[in-house]
């Protein structure tokens, strides 16, 4: 009888420690200067991650006031790769709908800001200390109203790189 309650105690410690979150979760966000957000401003995220390279799952997050002009938002997210990991380059353009047909904003907020968050689609290799960037491209000098872009990255649990590469 002792020895069965160790062993479901045991067991217990065990699958604990499988739901444990993985090390390789990245998040990171990047405040938009008030004047807006430029054309030219590309912002650089340096995902900080426990194994050299991870495959998982990249969403794309931003934050914008009730006063944000448009219905969408294009953004054009790259990563430069690294051929000594065997992490290839890729660049995506990725369309966010921010309101409905009706005008009402599609992001949760408080107030007179939204957030909204877009699952990209396939599966992103990154690398440690590798930059991930994201720019906007829409057909405006400067993007008003957009107060906060941020990324965030879950790993897969399995699955091999030659898979995935």
């Amino acid at each position: 009888m002792r020895h069965s309650l160790l062993a479901i105690v045991a067991s217990i410690i065990l699958c604990l420690g499988a739901c444990a979150p993985g090390h390789n979760n990245y998040s990171s966000f990047e405040t938009i200067p008030s004047y807006g957000w430029p054309y030219s401003d590309t912002l650089s995220f340096l995902p900080r991650l426990d194994d050299s390279v991870a495959r998982g799952t990249l969403a794309l997050t931003v934050r914008h006031s009730a006063n944000y002009p448009y219905a969408n938002l294009w953004v054009e997210v790259s990563t430069p790769g690294d051929s000594v990991l065997g992490v290839p380059a890729r660049t995506d353009t990725v369309n966010m709908r921010l309101c409905d047909r009706n005008g009402r904003w599609l992001g949760r907020g408080l107030g007179v800001s939204f957030q909204m968050s877009d699952t990209l689609d396939g599966v992103y290799v990154l690398a440690d200390s590798v930059p991930l960037h994201v720019r906007h491209v829409m057909r405006v000098d400067t993007l008003p109203d957009i107060e906060q872009v941020g990324v965030i990255f879950i790993p897969s649990m399995s699955g091999k790189s030659s898979e995935l590469l």
